[in-house]
């Protein structure tokens, strides 16, 4: 626990030495902090309250906070949800309420509050509620998944974007004209690529820039970026919303068959570091949910590529990957088999479960025969084209639900002509066991 207006900046990162005071300094979430925007609002009026900072890193949460903290005068403490527990808390939740008899309001600011298990997170309630503090959390994690609903209502929830490229360079060149990069020049070329690989995050940028600053000798240029970059990786969190933000876009790149699009996202997640034994997995997915029997070949060519992937690994796999994306991109579309899987599982679970038709029963002992299992059964190859017109294969008296609508795309145009075939067999079927549809 530490209180970081107190803390001593001479040994700090470049990003810590530059850490702003006022939001006129501040860089970045214009859509907050900008005129007449709700936390510039805040610190206007004077009247902070519990809230949520939610972000990818290096969008300035914890400076923001301090920041917040400042305007109404607050004391603030910080604790890593990571570090912390019920007992820190506690400890925060007594200087609060000592600091409040002398006059002064505190701010507690939870970095990684998605960390903090149910009994954690309830633990703030209610010193929230009775004003003893103000909390701030602040998390890289949707809060709906991540956070309890009872500290959800009582803390605003405020989205922190990537900072752009325009602001990255004015916090760039920020960060130049401080004492230290004196008699240090950077090229355009260096500046660019050293922007580009930031990917949004501010502190990434300063602490690369940090770096740079001790191996240059006068002049940062694109050679000593790239050999700064050379084994760095772009913001990827795996697991996180970051992760979760871009398999989603590849997947529904794919099926607005769009194989540009779908090949930048796989490249992308690539880039970041993602395994491609997980990709592959997904496009196995993509291949059932999207592609379906409008393309049967696009399942196993995906199987295919998984199986490239983990035989020759990389570049090899990632090729063969690239080929299965593109081929589903491309692909007729079909959700027929998954829609039809989700309706039928939902049926399933909302009716009884009926007893299994004797006829359809297995009947390999004597006893069982006599009991009647697999009487008046009639066996589909001894019919023409293999089909028993007016069969049923659902339990007696229930019905014949239909799952199973074929797009009109692809091999599902032949399947439904078969399938409507087949319907008019059985309406035209003189024996009465098949159910009429429901």
């Amino acid at each position: 626990m530490s209180d970081l207006f107190a803390a001593d900046m001479s040994h700090q990162p470049l990003a810590a030495r530059m850490r702003p005071t006022s939001l006129d300094d501040y860089v970045g979430q214009s859509h907050l902090v900008g005129t007449g925007k709700p936390l510039r609002r805040v610190v206007e009026q004077h009247q902070l309250h519990s809230m949520i900072l939610w972000g990818p890193p290096g969008t300035g949460k914890t400076t923001l906070a301090l920041i917040l903290a400042q305007s109404i005068d607050a004391a603030f403490i910080t604790l890593s949800a990571v570090l912390a527990g019920v007992k820190e808390i506690r400890e925060a939740v007594a200087q609060a309420k000592e600091r409040l008899t002398r006059g002064q309001r505190t701010v507690l600011f939870v970095d990684e509050v998605h960390r903090f298990n149910k009994a954690q997170q309830d633990a703030f309630l209610p010193h929230v509620e009775d004003g003893t503090l103000i909390f701030i959390g602040a998390t890289t994690e949707n809060p709906s998944f991540e956070l309890n609903n009872a500290l959800l209502s009582r803390a605003r929830v405020y989205r922190l974007r990537s900072i752009d490229r325009e602001d990255l360079m004015q916090l760039l060149e920020r960060a130049l004209g401080m004492p230290e990069f004196a008699g240090i020049s950077m090229e355009d070329a260096g500046r660019d690529r050293l922007l580009d690989h930031a990917d949004g995050d501010a502190r990434r940028l300063l602490n690369l820039l940090d770096i740079a600053l001790d191996m240059a000798e006068e002049v940062i240029d694109l050679e000593l970026v790239n050999e700064l970059l050379r084994d760095s990786l772009r913001r990827f969190d795996k697991g996180g919303d970051y992760f979760y933000d871009q398999i989603s876009a590849l997947h529904k790149s794919v099926r607005g068959s769009d194989a540009d699009a779908a090949l930048y996202w796989f490249a992308r997640m690539l880039d970041g570091g993602c395994d491609p034994l997980y990709l592959a997995r997904r496009i196995v997915r993509m291949a059932s949910e999207d592609i379906g029997n409008a393309d049967p070949r696009a399942l196993q060519l995906c199987l295919n590529a998984w199986d490239v992937q983990e035989r020759l690994g990389s570049p090899e796999g990632e090729l063969a990957i690239a080929q299965a994306l593109v081929y589903l991109s491309v692909a007729p579309k079909s959700n027929a088999v998954y829609l039809a899987w989700k309706q039928a599982r939902a049926f399933v679970a909302s009716h009884p479960s009926d007893e299994v038709p004797l006829h359809l029963r297995n009947a390999p002992t004597t006893l069982m025969k006599a009991e009647g299992y697999g009487a008046d059964y009639h066996y589909a190859h001894d019919f023409p084209d293999a089909y028993v017109a007016g069969e049923n294969y659902f339990p007696e008296g229930m019905g014949r639900p239909a799952f199973y609508q074929p797009a009109s795309r692809g091999l599902e145009i032949r399947i439904a002509e078969k399938l409507r075939d087949w319907q008019q067999r059985n309406l035209g079927a003189d024996w009465q066991r098949y159910p009429e549809k429901k």
